[in-house]
């Protein structure tokens, strides 16, 4: 298995799209979790993350230069229990109403596919981490095109249990630049998480995002025995 490091790997490509990074800390205390944006077109650029309570959303910068909402404004974070949803769309939402009525991570995905943006039919791509008994378990999705045909729609979940400390998993939207966008292809990547604070590692993500497309990010740690959380903010508009 390669194991990369989070510079190497956000430097490999000029444009990922939208990434979740999912892990445990170095000292096996913390869960881990990151959320990134990058944007090619001015209404993709045009947003910064907002903390709300301990959800977080997307808003537009200039609400004047906004052309249209659809896909762009969501919640990427929402906290259900002792369970953390991370998504890179409003699939946020049908993954929170619908475990909250007893449905599975799965099971909710099941309900909806990729993006509608043709001719990329963007990834969605989501994450949870489940925390209990000082310990912590999380998953990873992606609905994707079946080669780029919107007739098909491919479904791929990947369990963790029991994370190695230091490691985590990087699930990102696309494969690099191009018209169409190739999407994400394979398992979830697997990176390093150095022995480091919290603003050092967001330091260390923004630091190593293309410098042009890169957007906001988001990162949060979740303390394993006392539930507590941590999280920043980076907006590239200010």
């Amino acid at each position: 298995m390669i194991v990369n490091s989070i510079a190497n790997e956000l430097q490999s490509l000029a444009y990922h799209g939208r990434g979740i990074i999912i892990g445990k800390s170095a000292d096996g205390r913390r869960a881990v979790t990151a959320y990134f944006i990058m944007g090619r077109s001015v209404n993709s650029r045009n947003r910064v993350f907002v903390a709300e309570g301990d959800a977080m959303r997307t808003k537009a910068f200039d609400e004047s230069k906004m052309v249209d909402p659809h896909l762009i404004i969501y919640y990427p974070v929402r906290v259900l229990g002792n369970k953390t949803i991370v998504t890179n769309g409003d699939q946020t939402d049908t993954i929170y109403q619908l475990m909250d009525k007893q449905m599975t991570f799965e099971q909710a995905l099941r309900t909806r596919e990729f993006e509608d943006d043709k001719p990329n039919f963007t990834p969605r791509i989501s994450g949870i981490i489940h925390q209990e008994n000082g310990d912590m378990n999380y998953a990873l999705s992606i609905l994707k095109s079946a080669e780029g045909d919107d007739r098909s729609c491919e479904r791929f979940t990947y369990a963790y249990s029991n994370p190695l400390p230091g490691r985590a998993k990087f699930i990102h939207t696309y494969n690099g630049d191009g018209d169409p966008l190739p999407s994400f292809e394979g398992e979830p990547k697997t990176l390093e998480l150095p022995d480091m604070d919290i603003d050092a590692l967001t330091d260390l993500i923004w630091d190593n995002l293309n410098e042009d497309n890169k957007v906001s990010l988001f990162v949060r740690t979740i303390d394993l025995t006392t539930g507590e959380t941590a999280t920043r903010i980076v907006n590239k508009n200010q």
